[in-house]
């Protein structure tokens, strides 16, 4: 009775010898998938991230080739890019990147000031933050086009947010400690998310829900532009258009207001829009709207200082201190009642900064064909805002209109960034004294001008087309910035977002799979028709990537209903056969949890009380190292584990052939 097994084999193998090669094959590489190694582990995985981050030829650092010198070297040539590329950095290269570089400080100039007034705070720091992060950028980040600065939203943001701890009207001093501390905090953000790989934290905030924010950021920067334009003394320091449109309307009706205001910044602003209209429509004058601010604002300050025009009511800029960054480390306030509001705030703005930084950043670099790696531009930000908070600079990150003013002007390399920053310190050091008599309409036509390109009405149609779950968080964004706050916008951005993955992964994908005709492809039926069904085998797919306790009972509910609704249609079509094998096709889902594990063996358990037995096709790392240590395989059985849908089809259709080799491998 011991040789009945090997003799059983021994037929079949006479019989079906290319059977019991492909079981030989199919039951080997069933081995692979179930003998593989354990995976890593979080901390490991954790461990090589930051390895990568920090050497990023880490592999190499293994070879017992390199040495001490060397290893040193590649981790600072990991760290700071323009160790790299500064080796073969070309005096053709650096014409450009001077070029580009004051091309690029005439705009920076007098969006600086512009941008450090909608912060609420005085002009010179505006100027102070196109000078130290630009400069730290361009020795770490690895955006050959990005350009460094103060940019509208992130200005809005802060004021928005620090405003409600510290009056910068009543307490400028605690108001300007309190933006430092921001910064810094800002800064220590990014550089975790970089240096730690958490750089999904800001995909949360996905491309739809930035479009809807960046649209109703715009609008609520371009009400608050009409104190400027008007000469409104009291405004509110609310930022929702209701709010800001009540002010305005209080301020025309009950005080008084100069119209000398707003005809000086309509007359500019309708000088800046031409001027774009006309780089727009011939690129070869894509310097005429990068220089057309500076000559605005010198133009403008002439004709204030000649006419007398402050005289009459027109609010100028008065003084702006000279000389470059002074330190504000001691001005930080890591300790007492408002770190826990400043480490939000710097929270919040870390990640509208990276979001635009990188959004930016990466769509000029796929234009030149390179590649931005996220987590290294996320520890550049994080290290340039960290040094700008303790240089007296705020929230820097990429602007776009500023980049694209660099790329057109022909950059090369971030030297461009280093330009741009030394002609910031010329003119802090020797033209804010000339600046005393700059019109605060001036500013605001500035930041106006600048406006148009934050709203993507195109971008938000095509959303529209595409998915529509999508367009409802980028109305959410619009409509929360819009009439509530920034923070609100924000919020049901990435809730409506949260709500989207949520519903995608409690509903997965369950689908029956049949075979492609002449081949080996096992695809759902539904969306190929063509495909057809195994007789008495049941192919089912799991499209998630996660099988946990929000989805488990799901899976299960929908994997028995699929094996009802196949036996009925058999019974009623008068089919021969039920259905006696069920496959699950395990090739979407990364990893499982106890719930789903449990699910697993509930499914397992009820497919046995009805005779059914169970199969899986290619379980991924984690899920079947999850199984072995559950305990589940066991129960199942290794047997039941294949490597593909093709194999698994192969060895239900071929019992006995399968367990013959099985019984002679025992």
């Amino acid at each position: 009775m011991g040789s009945l097994p090997t003799e059983v084999f021994s037929v079949e193998l006479q019989q079906h010898p290319h059977h019991v090669e492909d079981t030989t094959g199919r039951v080997e590489r069933a081995q692979w998938l179930l003998n593989s190694p354990e995976p890593p582990g979080l901390w490991q995985q954790l461990l090589h991230g930051i390895k990568n981050n920090v050497f990023p030829q880490g592999n190499n650092y293994s070879s017992k080739q390199k040495t001490p010198a060397s290893r040193v070297f590649s981790f600072f040539r990991g760290l700071f890019p323009i160790l790299s590329w500064g080796r073969n950095y070309k005096a053709s290269k650096f014409k450009n990147d001077v070029m580009a570089g004051l091309t690029l400080a005439s705009l920076s100039v007098p969006q600086s000031i512009g941008y450090a007034n909608l912060a609420k705070l005085d002009p010179q720091y505006g100027l102070y933050t196109s000078i130290v992060p630009p400069m730290v950028y361009s020795l770490m980040g690895s955006s050959r086009e990005l350009a460094i600065g103060p940019v509208a939203v992130v200005s809005m943001l802060l004021a928005s947010l620090v405003q409600k701890i510290e009056d910068p009207v009543a307490n400028p001093v605690a108001y300007r400690k309190l933006i430092f501390t921001v910064t810094f905090f800002a800064g220590i953000f990014q550089a975790a998310f970089g240096i730690f790989r958490l750089g999904f934290l800001v995909d949360f905030l996905s491309h739809a829900a930035i479009v809807g924010f960046m649209a109703g950021a715009a609008i609520v920067i371009g009400l608050q532009q009409l104190k400027g334009l008007l000469g409104i003394n009291h405004f509110t320091t609310n930022t929702d258009v209701v709010s800001v449109l009540e002010s305005v309307f209080n301020s025309i009706v009950h005080e008084p207001w100069y119209p000398l205001n707003i005809v000086l910044g309509c007359a500019f602003l309708i000088f800046l829009l031409l001027t774009r209209f006309i780089g727009k429509r011939n690129k070869k004058l894509f310097w005429l709207p990068a220089i057309a601010p500076l000559i605005s604002v010198l133009l403008s300050t002439l004709i204030v200082f000649l006419t007398k025009a402050d005289k009459h009511g027109v609010k100028i800029v008065k003084h702006i201190k000279g000389g470059l960054n002074p330190s504000s480390a001691h001005q930080l306030q890591l300790s007492g009642p408002h770190v826990g509001q400043a480490a939000k705030a710097g929270l919040i703005s870390a990640v509208i900064a990276l979001a635009e930084a990188i959004a930016v950043g990466r769509s000029f670099a796929s234009i030149k064909g390179y590649h931005l790696d996220g987590n290294k531009e996320m520890i550049a930000m994080g290290c340039m805002n960290i040094a700008g908070s303790l240089t007296s600079c705020y929230v820097a990150t990429g602007s776009f209109s500023r980049t694209a003013v660099n790329f057109s002007a022909g950059c090369e390399t971030v030297v461009s960034n280093i330009v741009m920053a030394l002609t910031v310190i010329l003119s802090v050091e020797l033209l804010t004294r000339l600046l005393y008599f700059t019109p605060i309409a001036i500013l605001a036509s500035i930041i106006l001008s600048a406006l148009p390109g934050l709203v993507d009405i195109n971008g938000a149609y095509h959303i529209w087309k595409v998915d529509k779950l999508d367009f409802l968080a980028c109305i959410g964004a619009f409509f929360g910035v819009l009439f509530a706050s920034v923070e609100i916008g924000l919020l049901v951005a990435v809730s409506i977002s949260f709500a989207k993955i949520l519903v995608n992964s409690l509903r997965p994908g369950i689908e029956v799979l049949g075979r492609l005709p002449r081949t080996e492809i096992f695809c759902n039926i539904n969306q190929y028709p063509m495909a057809t069904k195994t007789p008495s085998i049941l192919i089912i797919g799991i499209n998630s990537s996660l099988l946990c306790f929000a989805n488990a009972n799901s899976v299960r509910e929908r994997v028995m209903r699929s094996v009802t609704k196949e036996e009925d249609e058999t019974e009623d079509q008068k089919e021969k056969g039920r259905i006696q094998h069920v496959i699950l096709d395990m090739s979407n889902v990364i990893n499982v949890d106890t719930s789903g594990i449990l699910v697993l063996e509930e499914i397992h358990k009820k497919l046995f009380s009805y005779g059914i037995e169970l199969a899986m096709a290619n379980p991924r790392w984690q899920v079947i190292h999850r199984l072995k240590v559950a305990k589940l395989l066991d129960r199942i059985g290794g047997e039941r584990v294949f490597l593909t849908v093709g194999e698994a089809v192969d060895a239900c259709l071929n019992p006995k052939v399968a367990g013959g080799k099985q019984l002679l491998m025992v």
